[in-house]
């Protein structure tokens, strides 16, 4: 099982409607499992997993 390794929290706002009503909204985080160089899975956000991926990347072809 993958543990959450972010601190972010989920947007809220409203939603409008023509008539100018507001309902209640709440944007949640993309959350993906991502697999460190170490083996350990963690869930993170789609812009981190981006930068951990890069990184991997980046990292094997140093080498």
């Amino acid at each position: 099982m993958a543990v959450k390794a972010t601190s972010k929290k989920p947007m809220f706002g409203n939603r409008r409607s023509h008539a100018l009503n507001a309902t209640k909204h709440m944007q949640k985080l993309n959350l993906q499992n991502v697999t460190l160089l170490d083996g350990t899975k963690v869930k993170v956000t789609t812009r981190e997993a981006k930068k951990y991926r890069k990184d991997i990347k980046s990292n094997e072809d140093a080498k």
